[in-house]
């Protein structure tokens, strides 16, 4: 038997200034997508805003629905949105912006699963990482370099 362990490194900022200036407008966009969620279920709001290679940003929020699984989360529906707009464009960022009208949240959410699964499809068949920057209403700002830090063993059409 072979144990081997997988790990990345997660960049944590205190405040939006420390990031790059395009970091910091990005997640102010998706701050600004966050307040037209559509979330009357939950109260919990999510605003996306993905970065493209050509510099136009695509922006995405939660969309429930009275019958819960045909909801989307605002990553799925940013990054399907750029994928429908912009095919043969590679993403290089997402921004993800959170709250909640019961609660102040204070720690990032990151992608849900199906949310990585279909990031992830996108980072491997654009042969490049997707950086992924996280931030709740308030508290520190979380960054990944990749799509694959967060979901390492991802499956992909490789397998098929």
């Amino acid at each position: 038997m072979e144990r081997r362990k997988i790990s990345f490194d997660l960049l944590v900022y205190d405040t939006l200034d420390e990031l790059s200036p395009s970091e910091k407008t990005l997640m102010q966009i998706a701050e600004g997508a966050r307040e037209n969620a559509y979330a009357p279920y939950s109260k919990f709001m999510v605003g996306a805003a993905v970065l493209l290679a050509n510099e136009e940003v695509v922006i995405g929020n939660n969309q429930e629905n009275a019958s819960y699984p045909s909801g989307l989360c605002a990553e799925r529906v940013a990054i399907f949105q750029a994928g429908a707009k912009y095919p043969k464009v590679a993403i290089k960022s997402i921004a993800i912006s959170v709250s909640s009208k019961t609660h102040i949240v204070q720690r990032p959410a990151a992608p849900c699963g199906n949310c990585r699964q279909a990031i992830a499809e996108y980072e491997q068949n654009q042969d490049s990482p997707i950086s992924i920057i996280m931030k709740a209403a308030s508290g520190k700002i979380f960054k990944c370099e990749s799509l694959e830090d967060i979901l390492p063993l991802a499956f992909g059409s490789s397998y098929l």
